[in-house]
């Protein structure tokens, strides 16, 4: 199989990491495929702030506990009430991928990005998660201050990245084939 296929269905969320770094030169692959992700009219409308420090990934995913339990989403409070539970998975490192305030797709665009991140990582053998729930910590612009975001840009979302500590469980079956083509019609 093409190696871009096999990476996007192998791909899967890696909730376990192994606690060593990743090596620098494979997160600079991981960051560049996320630089290298289509924007529109081509405005590359993201920065990536790399968490490397344990001490802020603990506090952040805290927050975002705090965040979830208040939620009123009964499956949210439930995982923020288990203290085994931390958002980025104990992964060494995260990559908060933020975007161009006045952008003209940025939501879009930085998850095009994260989609390259994802799959490069996954062709290196690197297991990562793409966060939504840090969106607890996003909600707070003075915990937000912390990450050193540049003047314009929102934080969206966060991946966590790391070497996996097992395997990866095998793909859910796909639900049916949402797919229909269109042709011209008939005269």
């Amino acid at each position: 199989m093409n190696p871009v296929l096999q990476a996007i269905h192998s791909r899967r969320s890696t909730r376990a990491y192994r606690p060593e770094p990743l090596k620098a030169e494979e997160l600079d692959t991981i960051l560049e495929a996320g630089l290298y992700a289509p924007s529109a009219c081509n405005g590359q409308p993201w920065h990536f702030t790399v968490v490397h420090d344990r001490a802020l990934l603990d506090h952040m995913s805290e927050v975002c506990k705090a965040g979830m339990a208040a939620s009123g989403q009964d499956w949210m409070v439930s995982m923020a009430k288990n203290p085994e539970f931390h958002v980025f998975y104990r992964a060494p490192l995260a990559v908060v991928v933020s975007g161009l305030k006045d952008g003209l797709c940025p939501l879009v665009d930085t998850s095009a990005a994260i989609q390259n991140m994802l799959l490069a990582a996954e062709s290196l053998g690197i297991g990562s998660c793409w966060l939504g729930l840090a969106r607890f910590f996003f909600a707070s612009p003075q915990e937000v201050r912390k990450l050193d975001i540049p003047e314009g840009y929102d934080p969206l979302y966060a991946v966590s990245l790391g070497y996996k500590a097992g395997s990866d469980a095998p793909a859910p079956a796909r639900k049916g084939r949402p797919i229909r083509h269109l042709y011209a019609p008939k005269a």
